[in-house]
């Protein structure tokens, strides 16, 4: 079963990033995800862009607001 990891422009929400990875299921295509735990104790794995994905590090608190991309907070 297919599982989407993009982050959807109506969420909100703020963790800390527990970890990082890439991957390139496709061969030409390369995806960077961040494995974040949230406020409520919950872990996911989210898409991220690249530039965010460079700018982090395990243990960094970055945020969603509803209609924006994530940042580091």
């Amino acid at each position: 079963m297919f599982r989407s990891r993009r982050v959807h422009k109506d969420e909100a929400w703020e963790g800390v990033v527990a970890g990082k990875s890439r991957n390139m299921p496709d061969g030409s295509n390369l995806y960077h995800y961040l494995k974040v735990t949230f406020t409520d104790g919950k872990t996911r794995k989210v898409r991220v862009e690249g530039s965010l994905w460079e700018s982090v590090s395990p243990g960094d608190q970055i945020v969603k607001r509803a209609g924006s991309d994530p940042v580091k907070k």
